[in-house]
């Protein structure tokens, strides 16, 4: 994983990585990626951006949300919160990005153009 885009340790993960399901010898599927996986959960966290901004490079938006919704049905969640909190001076901090918007990403409404401009009296 490029350590660029992580946001655990490889401290914390080892020390994490226990506590998750899908580990080799458990009941059911061996989950694949599952680094990766809470690696995109963080991501959200700190973005705050919705499930559907979820980008590619950190996996399909809907099969990230049903695994974070059958985690947090089962109670993982407040473990890996716990664990969290108490490592939280280890997390990186995300690295600032700039984003430009202006009318080819955005819309504008129909009625939202040609309004006069207002401006200062020139005498």
């Amino acid at each position: 994983m490029n350590a660029d885009r992580t946001l655990l340790t490889d401290s914390m993960w080892a020390e994490l990585s226990p506590l998750l399901p899908g580990q080799a010898g458990c009941v059911g599927v061996t989950a694949k990626n599952t680094r990766g996986f809470v690696e995109a959960v963080l991501w959200l966290g700190r973005t705050g951006v919705g499930w559907r901004d979820l980008p590619p490079h950190l996996g399909q938006w809907h099969r990230v949300y049903v695994r974070f919704s059958r985690w947090r049905d089962t109670g993982v969640w407040e473990q890996v919160t716990a664990l969290l909190i108490r490592h939280k001076r280890q997390l990186p901090h995300p690295r600032q990005q700039q984003v430009q918007v202006d009318s080819t990403s955005i819309r504008v409404h129909e009625h939202g153009t040609g309004a006069e401009k207002k401006t200062a009296n020139k005498a």
